[in-house]
């Protein structure tokens, strides 16, 4: 596998030329633990961006462990501060960020990619990209990004029972991860900003374009809910708290929380 280094000077000059000025710092390192717990550690200043070749120690929703393949991911957290959003719509921060995601492969690479709820990227049904949104004691919210970009099927997580992992390159997709970076912080600076500063996400155009990319919508699911519980339903919407609901029988409950599982394959 050929190198594809990531150049920090480079993408804040770029960042910088296009951005509306979110991104104050743009760092990227060649091997850490965890950008998540690096950015959540420093704190400071909204707007930070840390970038890793190598992810020793990340972490994905519920807890699992999240290891990257050396250059071949795109594994990288941002910092921000939503004082103005209101908490119960904090929800929407991870959601808008895997619409950033989606979008952006999809135009640097012209693959369809898709979310699952709440923030999976997939492609054809299977993981390109997880997403951890965290919040820290001082208010900020760290986002943390793992996309596999020229991962290779040997270096891919094998989880009994989950989503089949995948990567741009083995979909026949090919994208420097410099170009796809670029893309996803200025998809995200949109996105984050317009649903900061007026955190409506049916207003800002956020719920309807997270409904056009969502494959779980219209499917038949299970949650997986805290507690050992379960709901199994069709996935009719998604709410204004950015909650997936789901119908059984005459019941239409929103779920905040959980894993779901498509009961039958998603096209792409």
């Amino acid at each position: 596998m050929e190198p594809d280094p990531l150049d920090a000077e480079a993408l804040r000059a770029e960042l910088n030329a296009e951005s509306e000025g979110l991104w104050t710092s743009v760092k990227a390192v060649r091997s850490t633990g965890s950008t998540n717990a690096d950015l959540a550690a420093a704190g400071g200043a909204e707007g930070q961006v840390l970038a890793a070749d190598e992810q020793t120690a990340g972490r994905g929703r519920m807890g699992r462990e999240w290891v990257s393949q050396p250059g071949a991911a795109l594994t990288c957290s941002v910092l921000l501060r939503p004082g103005n959003v209101p908490p119960a719509r904090r929800g929407w921060l991870p959601l808008l960020a895997g619409v950033a995601v989606a979008r952006s492969v999809r135009a640097t690479s012209g693959l369809p990619a898709k979310l699952k709820w709440p923030n999976d990227v997939l492609i054809g049904g299977r993981k390109l990209c997880g997403i951890l949104a965290e919040q820290s004691a001082d208010g900020a919210v760290v986002i943390g990004m793992g996309v596999n970009v020229s991962t290779t099927a040997d270096g891919l997580p094998a989880r009994p029972g989950a989503l089949p992992a995948t990567s741009i390159a083995i979909e026949g997709g090919k994208v420097s991860r410099q170009k796809l970076l670029a893309e996803i912080l200025r998809q995200l600076e949109r996105n984050y900003v317009s649903f900061r500063d007026h955190p409506d996400p049916e207003a800002t155009g956020l719920l309807n374009e997270y409904r056009t990319l969502c494959a779980t919508l219209g499917q038949q699911v299970r949650a997986e809910l805290p507690g050992e519980n379960s709901l199994t339903g069709e996935a009719t919407d998604v709410d204004a708290d950015g909650r997936l609901l789901i119908r059984s029988g005459r019941t239409e409950t929103p779920v905040s929380a959980g894993d779901i599982v498509h009961l039958r394959p998603t096209a792409n």
